[in-house]
């Protein structure tokens, strides 16, 4: 019976933010005016070839910086700045890969270090300022977001190809372009190359936290620095260390885009992807299976959103909306059942610790 109540109580989290998060939205859709059996329909519809590519494609770059967010989670960090970070990478990414110094792949691979190497940089002042003056790392990640769009808008308006009303950096040879899978019409798009760069992180990102040591300090800091201390590991250490690798992973958002289909950094980068992985984070509470699915469902909801524009009159921000109501009602659900059954799990301790009764002990002898 343990058992079969421990199964219960992980499948009852889910299922109650499932249909909080249904009710919710219909409501919300409801008194907007709108009509909410258009809305599930369209966004239930069966999604053209084109959206499924691109589903696909977003869900890998949103599971990158959620993978990038839940790093610092599990050390009780909350690395706001995932924004900045990737932004000032992908710049700095897509500016070496325009110049060209090197060709083919190995200007590829030598980008894609560049900007690992840029997001741990700028996540680790984050990290010094915490640990040698004692900064919030989410007030000064919040600053070092402004900082970075700011410092990346001045060096693209100044140093980047101004064509138009528009402005990007040296768009990629050839040869630097990756060729992905066509599993319909080319018409139809591409799956990204550097889609298996998700996989590759959420591999690694298990592999770090379950089966290394370095991945149980991380753990151990994260839930208590003072136990940590005490087993001989060096809370500021793992403090820089886990910023540096959450900054690291969020430097490799954009990647698949870059060399995908972007070919340059300007109007075809893709903003928010810093706060989507926050959220999906939250919402797969910080494991890797339950990060892809919730890449996998934001990437659904954000790409049939455009259905919602062409067969109904509902508008799109609605989909924005329904994501919020998802991370909050996850994060209720899973509070709640877990301070149920901690009550169970005292009751039964007390159950087990109470004291036997005289009618009990003559019984018993």
């Amino acid at each position: 019976m343990t058992r079969l109540r421990a199964v219960g109580l992980a499948l009852l989290a889910p299922l109650i933010a499932v249909v909080v998060s249904v009710l919710v939205t219909t409501a919300v859709i409801a008194a907007a005016g709108s009509s909410p059996g258009d809305f599930w329909d369209a966004m239930f519809s069966n999604p053209l070839p084109r959206i499924r590519v691109n589903i696909v494609n977003q869900a890998a770059i949103i599971y990158i910086s959620a993978v990038a967010a839940a790093i610092a989670f599990r050390m009780n960090l909350f690395n706001i700045g995932l924004e900045g970070q990737y932004t000032i990478a992908s710049f700095a990414a897509a500016s070496f890969a325009g110049a060209a110094y090197l060709s083919g792949f190995l200007n590829v691979a030598v980008a894609i270090l560049i900007a690992a190497l840029v997001g741990a940089a700028w996540s680790g002042i984050a990290g010094i300022l915490k640990t040698t003056r004692g900064v919030s790392e989410v007030i000064s990640t919040i600053m070092l977001n402004s900082i970075a769009i700011t410092l990346v808008g001045y060096l693209l308006n100044r140093y980047g190809v101004h064509e138009g009303n528009t402005v990007h950096t040296t768009n990629l040879e050839k040869s630097s372009k990756l060729t992905g899978f066509t599993p319909y019409e080319a018409r139809d798009g591409q799956i990204w190359a550097l889609c298996l760069l998700a996989v590759l992180v959420g591999v690694g990102f298990w592999v770090l936290l379950s089966k290394t040591r370095f991945g149980f300090d991380l753990r151990a800091s994260g839930q208590s620095e003072t136990a940590a201390l005490a087993s001989g590991v060096n809370p500021k250490r793992m403090v820089v260390t886990a910023m540096l690798l959450s900054g690291g992973v969020a430097g490799l958002i954009w990647m698949p885009a870059l060399f995908g289909a972007a070919s340059s950094y300007g109007t075809s980068f893709q903003a928010g992807l810093g706060f989507t992985g926050l959220a999906v984070a939250l919402l797969g509470r910080n494991r890797p299976i339950g990060m892809a699915f919730g890449a996998v469902l934001f990437a659904f909801l954000t790409a049939q959103s455009n259905t919602l524009t062409f067969s109904t009159d509902i508008s799109p921000s609605i989909v924005q909306i329904t994501q919020g109501i998802a991370v909050l009602a996850v994060v209720v659900a899973y509070e709640i059942v877990r301070r149920w059954r901690s009550r169970l799990e005292q009751r039964d301790v007390a159950k087990e610790l109470a004291p036997v009764g005289p009618g009990t002990a003559g019984a018993t002898a």
